[in-house]
């Protein structure tokens, strides 16, 4: 299994989500932080499974809410350059460095 790492905005996304979801209900942030852990365990598992986007880039659509990770990987670790809300310019997060 491939070891992770987060860009700092796709950090920040993914903080301001749990933020958002938590001050609707704890359950729901809780639900919320479990896909995302699922989601990643996936990609980390089988990084070449979910869909191939833009160059090496490519999205995994999280179950239950309305997001998506995208990441891209090497042999020995993935990158996740984004935890997209789905109602956002997908483009958005390109240019990151």
């Amino acid at each position: 299994m491939r070891d992770y790492s987060f860009h700092p905005e796709a950090s920040r996304e993914l903080t301001d989500s749990i933020h958002y979801y938590n001050a609707i209900s704890s359950k729901l942030a809780q639900s919320f932080v479990e896909e995302i852990e699922h989601a990643i365990l996936s990609v980390r598992r089988n990084p070449t499974n979910w869909q191939l986007i833009k160059n090496d880039f490519r999205r995994y659509l999280v179950h239950r809410f309305p997001f998506c990770v995208y990441y891209n990987y090497d042999d020995s670790s993935v990158t996740i350059w984004a935890i997209m809300h789905l109602s956002r310019n997908p483009d958005y997060w390109i240019g990151r460095k």
